[in-house]
């Protein structure tokens, strides 16, 4: 548990990192999201979830 609320906080902090560096950029980023479908962004999501969640895997598993 200790493990998952310290990747959640470094999500955090990496996102406030990008808002405080590109807050132009992330806002046109936002801007740009609207225009895509909702079932285009699930989609996409899922992917990058599945990504990671694998990546995550492999390096705890096979990284050693």
């Amino acid at each position: 548990m200790k493990e998952l609320a310290t990747a959640l906080l470094l999500a955090i902090a990496l996102e406030g990192m990008f808002y405080t560096l590109f807050p132009r950029g992330a806002k046109r980023v936002m801007e740009l999201m609207q225009e895509i479908p909702e079932n285009q962004l699930r989609i996409g999501g899922l992917i990058a979830a599945v990504a990671c969640v694998a990546a995550i895997w492999f390096l705890r598993f096979w990284g050693q």
